[in-house]
């Protein structure tokens, strides 16, 4: 006898950017985080975690209120919220790095390849990072190309310098 696959809560919740689709499974752990004009990306990127339910419902009121002080200008309010996710180990080595860097931050796909010691697959970390279900919380918008250019983020570029300007703004306001 099979068991019946994971239910998992889709809620939607307001940002400056636009309507955020969030998913939640039983445990509270976010397992996708998407803007609501990149549904059907999520949703190729959420079956890639296995075979779920996908039901409205409201996300733990942790997760929403880390989004919120996020958007309010805590960028470090997402740290401790848990995202879980199914990806190759390479893939999940590369989220783990992602969360690692600071808010107000950037760093170069080549910088990122090279600080989980594998220096040469600059190409496969951008891969890695275009594959990340979980944006936003998996800060996949700090990372730039090796000139600073804002490439290849899959909400578009113009909310990745949103992301990093508020980041930028927020950081700098702590240090003063």
């Amino acid at each position: 006898m099979t068991s019946p696959p994971p239910e998992f809560r889709l809620d939607r919740m307001a940002s400056p950017l636009g309507e955020l689709l969030l998913v939640t499974d039983s445990a509270g752990a976010v397992r996708a985080l998407d803007f609501h004009d990149f549904e059907a990306r999520m949703l190729r990127l959420l079956r890639r975690q296995g075979p779920a339910e996908l039901k409205p419902g409201a996300a733990p009121a942790a997760v929403r209120n880390a989004l919120e002080a996020y958007f309010a200008g805590q960028p470090d309010a997402l740290s401790g919220v848990r995202a879980t996710t199914a990806g190759t180990p390479f893939q999940t080595t590369v989220w783990a790095a992602l969360r690692e860097i600071p808010p107000g931050r950037t760093e170069t796909y080549g910088q990122l390849a090279a600080r989980i010691g594998r220096p040469t697959a600059v190409r496969a970390v951008g891969l890695a990072n275009g594959a990340n279900p979980v944006g936003i919380i998996v800060p996949c918008h700090r990372v730039i190309g090796a000139g600073g250019a804002l490439t290849g983020y899959a909400g578009g570029v113009t909310r990745k310098q949103w992301l990093l300007r508020h980041e930028q703004a927020a950081a700098s306001a702590l240090a003063a």
